[in-house]
């Protein structure tokens, strides 16, 4: 091992706390130097690797500077470790706000990942339901479903979806076949204030009001459920049905131009944070992972 390609230990945990915390000034305040040291060590640290950790002003990480954090963490979290100690070096904590079926559906299946890529990063769910004012308030980052349009806090755009018609294939047998949307007169279709079927009917040209009878949710995932039971048909988007439709117990009404098409929901996955939360580097690992993992 060659000592000169060792960068020193103040280039790294500089390093480290601005990747961290994406400020010079608290950077600066957290290991007491100056400002202008920190862009020193950080800029030294570049020349003797090699290669630019940092992107952009906002400290975003490079792909090098990504790779290298990790590299830096564990070294410095191995040096933490005295002979016969067994302390356990603190992790970030990050708690999430997210509505149900967006949690099971989507989110859920992936986790795994994140929590691989980032172990030094202890994550909290808490379910969140803007429709019946269930809030988690202390929350750092939220999922919400809907237009985007959020006064309150800042926002970017997760996933957009598809809507159509699902039902249970035993029901589809009792009740169908189904050909065309006119189909639907006198089924019990499923209602939730999160889907309303005006977006399907205007789709199929249909004049036809928003039912107001029949069983109601405020659950996607509750209404998949009924569905799949055999309770009458809902209007489903298609990537939060993705386990009903894998295990076969909700399939398209039929073949038809109708119920083979989708038709784009007018709503999408917003992730939701307060003013200034990006500056946390665990926030900004989070969203930046989330974004690429469900495009």
């Amino acid at each position: 091992m060659s000592i000169a390609r060792i960068p020193p230990i103040q280039c790294l945990l500089t390093f480290e706390a601005l990747a961290r915390l994406r400020s010079v000034t608290q950077t600066s305040d957290e290991l007491c130097v100056t400002p202008s040291a920190v862009s020193h060590r950080v800029k030294q640290l570049e020349q003797i690797i090699g290669t630019k950790l940092f992107g952009r002003a906002d400290f975003s990480l490079t792909v090098e500077g990504v790779e290298y954090l990790a590299h830096v963490r564990d070294g410095l979290n191995m040096l933490q470790k005295f002979p016969g100690a067994a302390t356990q070096p603190g992790k970030r904590k990050l708690r999430l706000a997210v509505t149900p079926t967006y949690a099971r559906s989507v989110l859920i299946p992936r986790l795994r990942q994140f929590t691989e890529a980032y172990p030094e990063i202890d994550l909290t769910l808490q379910i969140s339901i803007p429709l019946l004012d269930v809030v988690a308030e202390d929350a750092d980052l939220m999922v919400r479903f809907g237009t985007g349009r959020y006064a309150d806090v800042e926002h970017m755009l997760l996933l957009k979806d598809d809507i159509t018609p699902l039902a249970s294939p035993a029901y589809i047998r009792e009740h169908g076949p189904f050909e065309v949307a006119q189909d639907l007169e006198g089924e019990p279709l499923l209602r939730s204030p999160l889907e309303p079927w005006r977006t399907w009917f205007a789709a199929r040209n249909l004049d036809w009001p928003e039912p107001v009878d029949g069983s109601q949710f405020n659950d996607v995932g509750l209404m998949c459920d009924a569905a799949a039971a055999g309770m009458g048909i809902g209007l489903i988007r298609m990537k939060l049905a993705l386990p009903w439709l894998e295990n076969g117990s909700l399939v398209r009404l039929g073949t038809s131009e109708a119920f083979a098409t989708n038709v784009p929901s007018p709503h999408a996955h917003y992730l939701c944070w307060r003013t200034g939360m990006m500056e946390r580097w665990e926030c900004v690992a989070f969203a930046e992972w989330l974004k690429q993992s469900t495009v």
